[in-house]
């Protein structure tokens, strides 16, 4: 199967089902960037329906220790920034068209908030306009370490179980 490691195809759950469990790997690894998550999330296979994978991924990403989330973190770029995948690319594609003073203003935030966080600032960003992205950033900023961090990983957790429907769509 040409291009099955890239997360934009939609396989469906029949599709991933037929992959070998190193393909399958492959292609959570682009739904998010932790090795850990995704051989977590496989050892819950197989599954009977996408519910059943969702769930198992949602449980996969609240069991890593921080160091993990750290590592998924890694796979996600700058809000703002030139995105270096795909499903960043369409995530964010509402920030490509925003003025030039919002992106300055992300840019100027975004290094803010890896100053007093010391990591990427996280977001599900689908379908929220550039302005609305840096609202939440600017009020995020307000958050103490620990609430940011509960806060991150409820994104990260809404970006992985996005992706993961996506690519879990049967084809149209």
């Amino acid at each position: 199967m040409p291009g099955v490691g890239l997360p934009r195809e939609r396989l469906g759950l029949a599709g991933f089902t037929r992959l070998t469990a190193r393909q399958q790997m492959n292609v959570l690894f682009g739904v998010c960037s932790s090795p850990i998550w995704a051989r977590r999330v496989l050892a819950g296979g197989p599954f009977h329906d996408v519910d059943a994978l969702l769930d198992r991924a949602d449980r996969a990403l609240a069991e890593l220790p921080d160091a993990e989330i750290d590592a998924a973190l890694d796979g996600h770029p700058r809000i703002g920034a030139k995105a270096d995948n795909a499903s960043s690319a369409r995530e964010q594609a509402a920030v490509v068209t925003a003025a030039d003073s919002v992106k300055a203003e992300l840019a100027l935030r975004n290094a803010e908030y890896d100053e007093k966080f010391g990591y990427v600032y996280l977001v599900c960003a689908s379908g929220r306009s550039a302005e609305e992205l840096l609202a939440i950033l600017v009020d995020r900023l307000d958050n103490d370490p620990e609430t940011e961090r509960r806060v991150m990983r409820s994104e990260l957790a809404k970006i992985n179980r996005l992706r993961l429907e996506r690519l879990l769509s049967e084809p149209t």
